[in-house]
């Protein structure tokens, strides 16, 4: 069932991630039964897990997930590299510069699986229960959940974790979420109610409530932990694995807490295999790499095309001991861009930023920079049946003319392609895209000056700045910065370390910043948090600053969706529209997970579609780590 070869990518299982909310989750395989709250008498669906669309893959008697190795042994480790510094443990405050992991002892009421993305599946729950217009939501609680501490953790916990984060969360959480709950309920230690106000989305309803793990409230309040605070240490969580142990900017360690209280759950069968996964810290990306070649670390997933196209050649390659190997990732693909800030004056024009953007060349950068590896990115649901097409058709040209009819959106968008992103000649310098370039730029009233050739507006210089930490993208952005250097703009490459990266971009102190908009495939409110106008100075997802009311509206559209035809229309429809607006120069991605190891892994075949699962359901394998060491490589 195995295969002695390993994978990396940080994915962390049933971990509580509140701000990556999108569409969420009417039940398949589900049990209809007649229940009496107080005095309303109706008809109530009793389920171990809930989808908004379709039905569900695992019925509840399920064993194991399909794609887990239900045999896995137990036992070894698994690390991998983060980049340095760090000073905090906690993953809900914008203070301080948060460890890898943090949230690892962290758990949702539900989960999704990697095989069936649009569902959620009871893992701190045994099953919930709702009505047919999903006004009020039961979660009936597993009795046996324990904290690492050995606290029970019950429904008066996630009551506290949810008032907690309506309290103490990031503003952009509270704004996007806070008006779901008309209450919470605790019924006793094992069961909690929420019901929902009445004008809140269907859709994301249950899978917010969902979301909500608990919070120990006794360790909180003996410690007087706030969520807005740096935490030297993590908290007690009910997860499988525990922090152990670290060394400030040079590893962290957690381990897999042997009495955890879900470890037999059918859930949880073939996962969580490692008895310790450690992240060891580097200063900078080539640093790590050569760590990684004496075997500092034993996982890497490569995201540098160079490393991977040339550098995988060390003594540990040739030898047989280190694995590099290209695995199918079944993902979309991220909205990965270069995103201008629009909060400053020099980037209202659309036509400087329709400008900039034509002045990257993707094609020389994929031939002579990323040997190939790479397709180019056009717009936030690429590589889906979400994205946008061609010209607007059918419902999606209703839901864009409603937004014309409002004055949002000007009438060309209904007759037009939808945006591409630019295509340049093989060399450096498209002189095509340079005349382009150069006639938008003159049209917006940036003329070049004939003293020094730089482009001025009413005495100001058009001067742009690309904000960046690691040293890998000096020879992607430079090239960039050459060729808007042709066109007259003063641009220029401020590599910074990570902790001013992470600040500048926490006060929105930029000109131009990377960015990964990740999209969901069902998205629903969490897309207040990238894209609407009461985010742009509370989140980090706007970090562009989007500010723009056909936007907006659009994403009431979506939220409000309650078909897949309804829901694939009006994402299409805001995917246009967000690439009309040019906030973005779309930068590339790829269809395998690119990823090197000491060869001691072993994972199930074939992999599941969206997930790699390294730290999820991969496992050890002791013999092989014993050659390893006999031969002297580790």
């Amino acid at each position: 069932m195995g295969k002695s070869k390993a994978v990396a990518r940080t994915k962390q299982a049933g971990a509580w991630k509140p701000f990556l909310l999108g569409g969420l989750l009417v039940a398949g395989g589900a049990m209809f039964a007649s229940k009496s709250w107080g005095e309303n008498h109706e008809n109530v669906t009793v389920s171990h897990g809930y989808s908004f669309f379709g039905d569900l893959k695992y019925d509840a008697d399920f064993k194991h997930l399909d794609y887990v190795n239900p045999n896995a042994p137990k036992g070894g480790y698994i690390s991998q590299w983060g980049r340095s510094p760090f000073n905090s443990f906690n993953p809900y405050t914008r203070k301080g510069n948060v460890a890898a992991l943090a949230s690892i002892g962290d758990e949702n009421v539900m989960v999704a699986t990697a095989d069936d993305i649009n569902s959620s599946y009871c893992l701190l729950c045994e099953t919930l229960e709702y009505p047919a217009d999903i006004s009020w939501v039961i979660f009936n609680l597993r009795p046996n959940i324990a904290y690492s501490d050995g606290t029970p953790a019950t429904a008066h916990d996630i009551k506290y974790a949810f008032e907690k984060f309506m309290a103490e969360g990031l503003p952009s959480f509270r704004s996007a979420f806070g008006s779901f709950v008309k209450e919470i309920e605790v019924l006793d230690d094992l069961r909690i109610k929420y019901t929902f106000n009445e004008d809140s989305p269907l859709r994301d309803r249950i899978g917010l409530a969902s979301i909500i793990g608990p919070l120990n409230q006794k360790y909180f309040e003996e410690n007087e932990l706030s969520l807005e605070d740096i935490w030297r240490t993590p908290p007690p969580g009910t997860g499988p694995y525990v922090y152990d142990s670290h060394r400030v900017d040079q590893e962290v360690v957690y381990k897999r807490n042997p009495d955890y209280w879900g470890k037999d759950l059918p859930i949880n069968v073939g996962r969580n295999n490692f008895d310790e996964i450690r992240v060891v810290y580097f200063g900078d990306d080539q640093l790590a790499f050569e760590g990684f070649k004496v075997g500092s670390y034993t996982f890497r997933s490569e995201n540098t095309s160079r490393l991977w196209g040339t550098g995988y050649d060390f003594e540990a390659i040739e030898n047989g001991y280190v694995i590099k190997e290209e695995l199918p990732d079944g993902n979309k693909a991220p909205g990965q861009a270069f995103v201008f800030n629009l909060r400053k004056d020099k980037f209202q024009d659309i036509r400087v930023r329709e400008a900039l953007a034509l002045m990257f060349n993707f094609e020389w950068s994929n031939e002579s920079l990323f040997f190939d590896l790479y397709a180019r990115v056009n717009g936030f649901w690429d590589n889906s049946t979400l994205g946008a097409q061609g010209v607007p058709q059918g419902r999606e040209l209703e839901i864009l003319q409603a937004q014309v009819d409002a004055g949002n959106l000007d009438a060309s968008l209904l007759t037009a392609d939808v945006v591409m992103s630019a295509p340049s000649g093989p060399n450096q310098l498209d002189r095509r895209n340079l005349r382009k370039a150069s006639a938008l730029l003159d049209e917006a009233g940036w003329v070049v000056s004939d003293d020094d050739g730089l482009r001025r507006k009413d005495g100001k210089l058009l001067e742009v700045e690309f904000l960046e930490s690691s040293s890998a993208w000096d020879r992607i952005i430079n090239p960039y910065i050459s060729n808007l250097q042709a066109i007259g703009v003063s641009a220029s490459l401020n590599r910074v370390d990570p902790a001013q990266e992470r600040e500048r971009l926490r006060e929105y102190d930029f000109d131009m910043a990377t960015h990964v908009i990740s999209m969901p495939y069902e998205p629903s409110t969490g897309l207040k948090q990238w894209f609407s106008t009461e985010a742009m100075e509370g989140s980090s997802r706007n970090l562009m600053g989007l500010s723009d009311p056909a936007v907006d509206a659009l994403v009431e559209v979506v939220i409000a969706a309650q078909t897949t035809e309804e829901l694939n229309a009006s994402v299409k429809a805001l995917d246009r529209v967000l690439r009309a607006k040019r906030f973005a120069v779309m930068q590339w991605f790829k269809d395998v997970h690119t990823v090197a190891y000491w060869d001691m892994y072993e994972y199930p075949e074939p992999l599941p579609p969206h997930a790699l699962g390294n730290l999820d359901f991969w496992w050890f394998n002791a013999e092989k780590e014993q050659a390893l060491k006999a031969a002297g490589a580790l």
